[in-house]
């Protein structure tokens, strides 16, 4: 990724988000997106350009989501009907083809993949994955000791985002989506381990 590209890339994606915040979180991911990968020999600019395209549909409503992936002939699940914006992971998989010419079947994997996680994950994948989940503008407590932990290894700190993920959805009273259920069990979260460990996190 050339400097002259990367500046163009970056004036693009601010474009298509038309909001500030959103461009700044991407860029942040981004950048911790590189940096895990940097650290765990995983392609960095494979990794950077996934996490600048991470959320090109992430401000769209409910409804645009839909509409969206129906238009292109998408499946959408019946957990995706329930909770729309969890399509807009699949969806800026396919506007990074389409609108920003990404043909890199990992880069797109990695966008994919970055919400609800996957039963199967490469190292880019939670390099992009635990950049979102985990990148400075995040302000949940553990984030500082889950970053720690993530520069030092991937699928630790993946079962730790996982379960921290799922005490969440518990405290609100929401079932995790299956992608994420899935991951758990790839990263040896498997069920009674689970159940037990969200609720002692719930408590």
């Amino acid at each position: 990724m050339t400097g002259e590209y990367f500046i163009e890339l970056l004036q693009r994606l601010r474009a298509h988000l038309g909001q500030e915040r959103r461009y700044a979180h991407s860029v942040r991911v981004a950048r911790c997106a590189e940096l895990l990968a940097q650290r765990h020999a995983v392609d960095t600019s494979k990794a950077r350009l996934a996490g600048l395209l991470h959320d090109l549909a992430r401000l769209y409503s409910s409804a645009e989501l839909i509409a969206q992936c129906e238009a292109r002939g998408m499946p959408i699940a019946a957990y995706e009907r329930e909770h729309p914006t969890l399509l807009h992971a699949r969806l800026g998989a396919v506007i990074a083809g389409e609108s920003f010419g990404v043909q890199d079947p990992e880069v797109l994997s990695a966008i994919r993949k970055h919400t609800t996680a996957a039963a199967e994950m490469s190292p880019l994948d939670e390099c992009v994955y635990l950049a979102d989940s985990l990148e400075p503008g995040r302000t949940f407590a553990e984030r500082d000791a889950l970053w720690t932990l993530a520069l030092r290894d991937l699928e630790a700190a993946m079962r730790e985002v996982l379960l921290l993920t799922f005490a969440h959805l518990a405290r609100k009273g929401q079932r995790a989506a299956p992608p994420s259920l899935a991951a758990a069990r790839r990263f040896g979260l498997t069920g009674p381990q689970v159940t037990e460990e969200v609720r002692a996190s719930a408590s």
